[in-house]
């Protein structure tokens, strides 16, 4: 589905990430346990960029945000403005579908703690570079956290300090790139009110209206 300029299965360009998927295989055999694909419209109007796949979630599943607890807001957003045919991913073989919508991580690979290296990041950042130089004119990339920010950032070689990072905060990269800002669905943040489901929504009406508006 992708060029290998986009996504590799076989990359095991980082080391210690690599080893770790074969650690984390050997503990859960039926995990999928590879880099994880993109998911999504092959042209979409809106990326979303998140951190790195979860232990339980799309490294088991394969699919991004899938049976993790971030991916529920994030799902449940998709669908209530239009994106997704379902409320809920749930497996491969689920029956979703996105529409004019892409999720893909800064990281394709599992990192221990979720916490993977400033190199790591970097190592992985052609990646995310060749898919947003691949997005139509006039989209929009919705950063899930500040690290997904700053590799968004890195991809079209600009500083930090050119977009400082700032919940539901739009940032315009390029004459064609809209950069909008979240802070990530994680449990932490959702359950110390950092984010909420409001919140959250609010950051879908400022992309809406954004597309509304390029259309």
């Amino acid at each position: 589905m992708f060029s290998k300029e986009i996504f590799n299965e076989d990359c095991r360009e980082c080391s210690r990430l690599a080893n770790y998927l074969t650690e984390v295989k050997r503990q859960y055999p039926h995990y999928y346990c590879r880099p994880v694909a993109p998911f999504g419209d092959n042209s979409p109007k809106l990326l979303i960029v998140g951190l790195a796949p979860g232990l339980h979630g799309a490294n088991a599943t394969a699919r991004p945000f899938t049976q993790d607890f971030a991916g529920i807001l994030l799902y449940e957003a998709l669908y209530e403005f239009g994106f997704s045919n379902q409320i809920k991913s749930e497996s491969l073989q689920d029956g979703l579908i996105l529409q004019g919508c892409r999720i893909t991580n800064a990281v394709k690979c599992l990192p221990p703690q979720n916490k993977p290296t400033g190199s790591e990041i970097s190592q992985c950042n052609h990646y995310l570079a060749a898919e947003i130089s691949g997005l139509a004119e006039q989209s929009v990339i919705l950063a899930l956290g500040s690290i997904a920010h700053v590799a968004v950032l890195k991809t079209l070689g600009l500083k930090q300090i050119s977009a400082k990072f700032a919940h539901n905060t739009c940032h315009k990269l390029s004459s064609r790139l809209t950069l909008v800002d979240s802070y990530h669905t994680s449990r932490y943040n959702l359950q110390t009110n950092r984010l909420t489901k409001e919140m959250f929504t609010d950051v879908f009406i400022t992309i809406n209206n954004i597309l509304q508006q390029s259309s």
